[in-house]
């Protein structure tokens, strides 16, 4: 497999180095360090610098003033930004972004731009109950005509990231009649209330609940499939917000144990610590592989045995497991620093746990693979 990226690729890559370059790891405490830590609002000053770049336009369509790439561009972004903690919606902003250039219609005309520009904040309703079946979803959509000029909402979707501070709310519904819709809900719509939610590493989550919200046909996505692609892009963004940390936890492992000494010598050269090292590498690798094989198929639309859910879920399986297995690594071979508060690594431990569980655990994903192989045995 060729995983050689477009010269408009690397570009982007090396635009997200030079802008993270002096950001510092979130300093949020965890909330198990300090009850009710939270972080207020994310990074404001970021977001502008990001946008001064061009990366938050990096996937809206050239007619819209953006670069017009794919999922590809915007994992290797978010790969960078996960390297420093960045606390930024990247990974909503641009899953909103592209699901209006594919599906959106009027609203992509009205909304990329500004999105681009950094003007507008979107975010999208995508945790809670980790199913993909409609049946599943929180929130119902009712039209209010058979033209569908208008809908009204109702319910509750629980763990929304930073919808505090969004000013568009992406939210899948069901139609009750087999239909998922996505509504691109604003925050001070009438109706909508919010309820604060903290998560695992300290960020300021959302209870969203909608009573009788009306939106307009324009807001609303009814494309067959969009929330579907919508979450395998946001599963494998969020392999790749995995994939960058654990290359920087393990960076930082390997500089504390080329220095730390013990009976004279670097423990790095002890055969204990060399053979754990080569285990984290192995799983870094193989989230590698899978992160960008399963970017690759929803970019692509290339047709296999399996249907891209399936690289999806190897994916996420992979991501879960690994970055969890390299921030414990990293924690038992730094030894007391590892504890430390004043030493980033009990935050890159937050985030990895939040990561893990985002979107669902490795077991939802091996039993979705697992239903996937039997509706489309191999062989």
């Amino acid at each position: 497999m060729d995983f050689t990226f477009t010269e408009e690729q690397q570009a982007a890559v090396e635009a997200a180095r030079a802008v993270f370059a002096g950001v510092t790891p979130d300093s949020v405490p965890s909330p198990a360090l300090a009850r009710g830590a939270v972080a207020e609002d994310f990074d404001r000053a970021l977001w502008r610098r990001l946008a001064d770049t061009d990366l938050l336009s990096l996937t809206v369509a050239p007619e819209h003033g953006g670069a017009g790439l794919g999922p590809i561009a915007l994992c290797l972004v978010l790969r960078e930004s996960a390297r420093v903690l960045a606390r930024v919606p990247l990974l909503e902003a641009g899953g909103v972004a592209l699901v209006l250039g594919r599906y959106g219609g009027a609203a992509a005309d009205r909304l990329l731009p500004l999105i681009g520009r950094g003007e507008i904040v979107a975010t999208v309703a995508a945790n809670g109950r980790t199913g993909h079946d409609r049946a599943e979803l929180a929130v119902t959509a009712r039209p209010e005509s058979a033209r569908e000029e208008q809908w009204s909402l109702d319910g509750v979707q629980t763990a929304v990231p930073w919808a505090p501070g969004a000013d568009r709310i992406l939210i899948p519904a069901h139609t009750g009649e087999g239909r998922t819709v996505l509504a691109l809900v604003p925050r001070d719509r009438p109706g909508v209330t919010l309820a604060d939610q903290v998560s695992t590493n300290g960020e300021r989550y959302a209870e969203v609940r909608l009573d009788g919200v009306r939106v307009e046909g324009d807001e609303v996505i009814t494309a067959e499939g969009a929330w579907e692609w919508l979450r395998g892009l946001l599963t494998v963004g969020t392999c790749a917000l995995a994939l960058g940390l654990g290359e920087a936890v393990s960076r930082m492992t390997g500089e504390y144990t080329g220095k730390r000494e013990q009976f004279g010598h670097p423990i790095a050269t002890f055969q204990a610590v060399a053979v754990q090292a080569a285990d984290r590498y192995i799983d870094l690798r193989a989230m590698e592989a899978t992160l960008w094989q399963a970017a690759w198929r929803i970019e692509s639309g290339a047709d296999a045995a399996l249907p891209a859910a399936a690289d999806i879920a190897v994916a996420k399986v992979w991501a879960s497991e690994g970055v969890r297995r390299v921030v414990q690594t990293a924690q038992h071979l730094h030894g007391g620093l590892g504890a430390d508060t004043d030493y980033p690594l009990h935050r890159y431990h937050a985030w990895a746990k939040q990561l893990e569980l985002s979107l669902g655990p490795a077991a939802a994903h091996e039993e979705a693979l697992g239903d996937l192989l039997a509706a489309h045995p191999l062989g």
